[in-house]
Formats: C-alpha cells, structure tokens, sequence
C-alpha cells in the first residue's frame, strides 16, 4: 500500500473512532459535559496545540487541520474585518450521522481550531453561524478587534 492510501485509511480509521466516542458519549448522556471540559483544557492548551500544528495566524488552524486529518473541505476568504471559512463536507459529520443522533462539530473540530486561533490571535472572535451537522455546510467567521 502506498504512504498516500495508508494516510486516506489511517485518517478514515481516526474520523471513525472519533465518531464512535462521540456516539458512546451522547448515548450516555454526558457529551455536552465532556465538551465543555474539552473545551476548557484545550483553551489553555492552545497555544501548545498551535505550535504543533505549526499556527503562525488565524487561518493556519483551518488549513493545517484540513492537511493533517484530511476530514474537511476548508474555504477561506478574507473578509473587511477578518476572514469566514466555509466547509461543505466533513467525513467526521458524515460518519457521525450514519451512527446517531450526536454532533462531533463542536468536540473534535470547532473548540480545538478556536483555541488554537485565541492562542495565536487573542483579540479576534470566533462566531460558527452552522455546522454541517444542521445544514448543508459549516460557516465560521473570525473577526479581528477593532483597535
């Protein structure tokens, strides 16, 4: 097998795992909580994670997400005031849909890029007008503070 066809699986086999923790936690009825306990440890890990990923800016975080997992389909496009990016396919939401009735949106995508963008830009917001898990796309803009 080829190092391209065995990254597409491996990253496949992760999406999936992902998925299925997702599936385990709603069924139990505890991923809100884990979420927002997620969400709190990876604000203050943030600046850790960005450099991991190599996050010089904002949209590095939607990019090299999009690279390493190879789950989403990111569009950016700079804005007046920042930029918005734009998804319309996410092999993590598709495979958490076939599951159950659970949402990965904001667990394992939307919380990690944004604390990794607080990290790198403390000043802009964050704001996810949808995700793919309600609607046909996932659109997030990030706005710079005005100074």
């Amino acid at each position: 097998m080829d190092a391209e066809k065995k990254l597409k699986t491996l990253q496949m086999f992760y999406a999936a795992a992902l998925a299925d923790t997702v599936f385990r936690y709603g069924k139990e009825g505890i991923l809100e909580k884990i979420t927002q306990e997620k969400a709190s440890e990876q604000k203050n890990s943030g600046k850790i994670m960005a450099q991991r990923f190599g996050i010089e800016k904002a949209e590095d975080a939607f990019e090299k997400t999009q690279d390493l997992y190879g789950c989403a389909d990111w569009k950016i496009e700079s804005t007046e005031d920042g930029f918005s990016a734009v998804n319309s396919s996410c092999m993590l939401c598709n495979i958490s849909k076939k599951m159950g009735s659970y949402s990965p949106c904001r667990i394992y995508c939307l919380e990690p890029i944004k604390a990794m963008i607080s990290a790198v830009d403390s000043e802009s917001s964050f704001e996810v007008a949808e995700t793919l898990w309600e609607s046909n796309r996932c659109s997030v803009s990030v706005k710079k503070k005005k100074k």
